[in-house]
């Protein structure tokens, strides 16, 4: 690598106009951001060569141009140059100079580099070959460098390689359509970023490794990295690599830190860490180390709260999610440059139902009236009233409420739960004939629900008790995992999981076919992601050819009602850090004080030697030490930031503006914003207390604001203050607090709130911040009741996301049937692909009415998807593949079709075998597009193709009458 210092600073000085000492730190400060960013990427800086160009077009009278680095690869040919422009200018600007200079680079030495500019502060990468601009985290090492440029020239074109159908795609050409949508706006829309839709159950893992190994095979990808936000499902995603992409040699960062491979698995928070990591002062990950990155469940909340990764890597985004498309929040549209509603690609349930991939649910919604309105103590009887003044409510005063909410979150009510369950008894679907439940989720609301669920059940069923039914839940420890193998097995217990959060995603249980929700949801994500526990098929699971046709869903919540509305809902944004809320609670503050013209100075000590110094004083601060020692506290906590973490090195600009005395000098709107937004939320090494002090500080600073302000707040955070006091007075017998006692009595009293001032709020708050860690936990106590609840009828709720799920059953039932009579004359001659008659066609109606399956509603709706009953049916029975191969002899004679057509035209059979008729516009779509990229024209001449479209109506036509 080259670079320009001392020897040609004359001549750039002279080219453009002459800087002032200003311009020269500036200089200084970005070309050290870029050294060290250089050398973190591998690249030594101890060769210095002066490169100069005569460049049309440069706007000096020299028209000299001076390449402010080359990067330079093994074979002495440049890979990379940089243009460096001062930290106050965009580094944007350096784009068309540093065009000019790859123009002549490449002239020079036969190889067009890609284009690097930079401030010191943001960084911007150009292969301007292939790609627009876009920011980077820092600079590609070498041989990064030399994969983008070997790449111009050796990758293949996506649309002609041949997907590996035994990934994905084998008879489910959906996972073939979104591959070739993805792998279409790479190459033909220069699209970086990419989100698919499918519903759960529909093999997004598999179809992403398929994409994987397409784009590992056609020389677009070298190394991959796939993130989700729980272990189980890295753990799950790397066993699915290992299954079925081996020689991608799968990492899983989480329990394999220094592996090495291509492809990369991990947690959001553990490549957070990573990220920082440095080998011999080297970034183990730079920002060229992955070419794609796999987000799971790509939703707007990961992306707020992990976006450090995605700004920091350079590479292709792929989002996965099973969200439904209309559902989704518009704002993770925008994060993949989309337009609102319309992914890459989508297969939502509603369509994997209809295909038969997934088997629908049948939504119950149970009205429990304790669930759903609480209890009132003026509406119990006299008997339940002496009950409810019995119980331990652990609270001084009784209450006269128990709203909804409550409800089997701090109130588990005894007949409520039993009902519950005894209901799931009785209507959930059962195996071995009838005699055991089938697997069921619970999904509890919280840690207690769930053991008093299992609690209740055992007491229900003791002869079941302590294996049938078994909490699966965070809390059990290193046996949770062996539980869910044990619930995965289809004849080994427990047969009933009970679950708080850990069941929600990242367990695959074919066999489940009872979902209890026993909590309320609001989350669109959440919800689908629980739905879809039970949508996976299962043969035989009743027995020899009965199959798992549907499963249930008994919801006791009125979440399908809530769903099943189709709620406008946005999904929760990423909380504010306690420090971050913290940080902007004291900036607040110290505005607030400027407003009212106090004056700085005097009280600068830290905070900690401000509490020891007026831990016993008797008066307060003044108005001038509360902003001073505030203000102290945010410059100190700008100070400790360390430049070296990737997440700060982001905002490095500034960081380092409030590093400088003067910027706090006038913290208008403007400034404020940035503080709370840029700077606030940043990882400081500044110790502010236990999470307890930290608590009281952001209450105490909110209730000097309320009053410095006026605010209706105050009141209600006075409250809070008033319960703290009366909790610490109740610890007397700790040495700290005694001493304190004083304070805390005055602060209960009507003349300390009248006389109350910003500094006086200020002595409390540095008097009893670090005694509030020494307060019994609030928390209410739990209670067990059983008052006499009332369950309804279930009433089946229709998803408009599911709208299929009616019709699906109509189709299973009648290809069960049809299946088992397969040798009445009627289907024999529609397998065959003989002509039907008219009577033929009323045959087939009458057995299906007959036989109870569906009704004339679903007969009428059959004929009008499918254009005729007959080919409706012939979908469900299929073709005689010898049938169809003698229909297509013609074309596979010996001795004259070559490879290529043979496997074209049994890619015909196979798929007229198994659904029995064909549109003859899927010639020229997947999976006869992966070998015919163009259609059947490319494997016949013209007209062999007409005969082949002709025979291929003939035969869906021979099942119309």
């Amino acid at each position: 690598m080259q670079r320009l210092r001392a020897e040609v600073a004359a001549a750039r000085h002279a080219a453009e106009a002459t800087p002032s000492t200003h311009d020269y730190n500036e200089a200084e400060t970005r070309d050290r951001y870029i050294d060290l960013l250089l050398r973190e990427a591998g690249w030594a800086l101890d060769k210095v060569e002066d490169i100069e160009f005569r460049v049309e077009g440069m706007p000096n009278e020299q028209g000299v141009g001076f390449v402010d680095y080359v990067l330079w690869g093994v074979d002495g040919k440049p890979l990379g140059l940089v243009e460096a422009k001062r930290t106050r200018k965009d580094a944007r600007q350096g784009q068309q100079q540093a065009r000019l200079y790859a123009d002549r680079l490449e002239a020079r030495y036969g190889q067009r580099p890609v284009i690097f500019y930079s401030n010191g502060y943001e960084h911007w990468i150009w292969d301007d070959v292939r790609y627009p601009q876009r920011q980077i985290g820092g600079f590609y090492k070498r041989d990064e460098l030399e994969l983008l440029i070997q790449r111009r020239m050796s990758r293949r074109k996506l649309a002609e390689a041949k997907l590996n159908t035994k990934i994905a795609g084998d008879k489910r050409p959906y996972q073939q359509r979104a591959i070739r949508a993805i792998a279409k706006a790479f190459e033909d829309e220069g699209e970086r970023k990419a989100l698919l839709v499918m519903a759960t159950g529909s093999g997004k893992t598999r179809t992403v490794i398929a994409l994987v190994d397409l784009l590992m095979r056609a020389g677009w990808v070298k190394r991959v990295l796939f993130l989700a936000d729980r272990v189980a499902l890295v753990n799950q995603a790397a066993g699915a690599f290992k299954a079925h992409l081996p020689d991608s040699a799968p990492v899983n960062l989480v329990t394999e830190r220094t592996g090495e491979g291509r492809v990369f698995l991990s947690t959001y928070p553990t490549m957070m860490n990573l990220i920082d990591g440095r080998q011999e002062g080297k970034a183990k990950f730079g920002p060229g180390h992955f070419d794609l990155i796999v987000i799971d469940e790509a939703h707007r909340s990961v992306y707020q709260r992990y976006r450090a990764i995605f700004e920091y890597f350079d590479s292709f985004l792929v989002g996965l999610t099973a969200t439904p498309k209309d559902e989704i929040d518009k704002n993770t549209y925008s994060l993949f440059d989309l337009e609102d509603g319309v992914p890459t690609d989508a297969y939502s349930l509603d369509e994997a139902v209809t295909d038969g991939h997934l088997v629908p649910p049948v939504a119950i919604s149970v009205p429990l009236k304790i669930v759903r309105s609480g209890l009132r103590y003026d509406d119990l009887s006299e008997e339940e009233k002496d009950q409810w003044d019995m119980l331990e409510w652990g609270e001084d005063e009784i209450p006269d409420t128990v709203e909804a909410a409550e409800v089997n979150k701090r109130l588990f009510n005894q007949d409520t739960v039993d009902q519950v369950i005894a209901h799931l008894m009785q209507n959930g679907l059962k195996v071995e004939s009838g005699d055991r439940l089938g697997k069921t989720i619970i999904f509890a609301k919280n840690q207690a629900h769930a053991v008093y669920i299992e609690a209740r059940f055992n007491a229900a069923y003791p002869s079941l008790a302590g294996h049938f039914a078994r909490v699966i839940t965070y809390e059990s420890g290193a046996y949770a995992q062996t539980l869910i193998d044990d619930f995965s097995k289809q004849d080994k217990a427990p047969h009933i999981a009970i679950s708080v959060d850990m069941l929600d995603t990242g367990i695959d249980v074919p066999e489940v076919v009872n979902l209890v929700f026993f909590k309320q949801i609001r989350s669109k994500t959440k919800f689908w992601q629980m739905m879809g526990r039970g949508t996976r098929l299962c043969p035989d699971l009743f027995g020899p050819g009965q199959d798992k046709e549907f499963f249930r869903v008994f919801d006791y919540c009125q979440n399908l009602e809530f769903f099943g509305a189709n709620p406008e809902i946005k999904e929760a944004s990423a909380a504010k850090s306690l420090s971050a809320r913290l940080f902007a609670a004291r900036l607040d503050l110290v505005r607030a004080l400027d407003e009212k013209d106090a004056k700085a100075g005097g009280f600068a000590m830290p905070e900690q030697q401000a509490y020891e110094a007026s831990g016993n004083r008797v008066n307060p601060p003044t108005v001038e030490d509360v902003r001073t020692s505030a203000l102290g506290v945010l410059r100190e906590t700008v100070a400790s930031l360390n430049l070296e973490n990737f997440i700060v090195r982001q905002k490095r600009r500034t960081v380092e503006k409030y590093k400088a005395d003067q910027a706090w000098n006038n913290i208008d709107d403007e400034a404020r914003d940035e503080l709370v937004s840029d700077i606030a939320p940043l990882p400081s090494s500044r110790e502010l207390g236990t999470e307890e002090a930290k608590r009281f500080d952001l209450l105490m600073f909110q209730l000097e604001l309320s009053l410095l302000k006026g605010s209706k707040r105050f009141d209600m955070l006075k409250k809070q203050l008033l319960e703290i006091a009366s909790a610490l007075e109740d610890q007397t017998a700790i040495p700290g607090i005694a001493a304190q006692v004083a304070l805390i009595e005055e602060i209960q009293t009507a003349e300390w709130w009248e006389g109350a001032t910003v500094p006086l709020l200020e002595l409390a708050r540095l008097r009893l911040r670090n005694l509030i860690q020494h307060i019994e936990k609030g928390r209410k106590a739990i209670v067990y009741s059983n008052f006499a609840d009332e369950i309804g009828a279930g009433e089946e709720i229709d998803l408009p996301q599911v709208g299929e799920a009616d019709f699906a059953r109509f189709k299973a039932k009648a290809r069960h049937f049809l299946k088992k009579h397969e040798d009445h004359l009627v289907l024999h001659k529609l397998r065959q692909g003989k002509p039907l008659t008219t009577t033929d066609l009323a045959e087939l109606e009458k057995m299906l009415l007959d036989a109870g399956i569906g009704d004339a509603g679903d007969i009428e709706r059959a004929r009008e998807t499918s254009h005729g009953f007959g080919r409706f049916v012939r979908s469900l029975v299929g073709l005689d593949r010898a049938a169809v191969s003698e229909a297509f002899g013609e074309f596979l004679s010996a001795g004259t079709a070559s490879a290529a057509q043979i496997e074209f035209v049994g890619m015909i059979i196979e798929h007229l075998t198994h659904r029995g008729t064909m549109d003859p516009s899927l010639l020229y779509e997947p999976p006869f597009t992966d070998l015919a990229p163009t259609g059947p024209e490319q494997v016949f001449d013209e007209d062999r193709v007409t005969k082949l479209v002709s025979r291929i109506r003939e035969i869906s036509d021979s099942a119309v009458a």
